[in-house]
């Protein structure tokens, strides 16, 4: 298995693709991210026709164990992040 693709080597990679600095490139992967970020922080969902959609789901209030001593605790509601990948996406992994 290959090592994971970290965000310097998106960079190099963007910039080659399109013909651009990888300062410039750089500027364009942090644009992207960013957007990304704030439209999710305000509960929008990001589309990515072919790719996928970026969405918030959120989780309710539940009951838990801890583990090591076997009390129950009070886990609280939250807000996650969640990645649903678009058909294209999943027939360019499958190949």
């Amino acid at each position: 298995m290959e090592k994971p693709l970290n965000k310097q080597e998106l960079v190099a990679a963007v910039a080659e693709k399109v013909d651009l600095s990888k300062a410039k490139s750089a500027e364009v992967v942090d644009a992207v991210l960013s957007t990304i970020e704030g439209t999710l922080a305000k509960k929008q969902e990001v589309r990515l026709v072919g790719f996928g959609s970026f969405v918030t789901a959120t989780r309710k209030a539940a009951k838990g164990r801890n583990p090591r001593t076997g009390e129950e605790i009070d886990i609280p509601a939250s807000i996650s992040v969640r990645f649903k990948p678009g058909k294209l996406l999943k027939e360019a992994v499958s190949k």
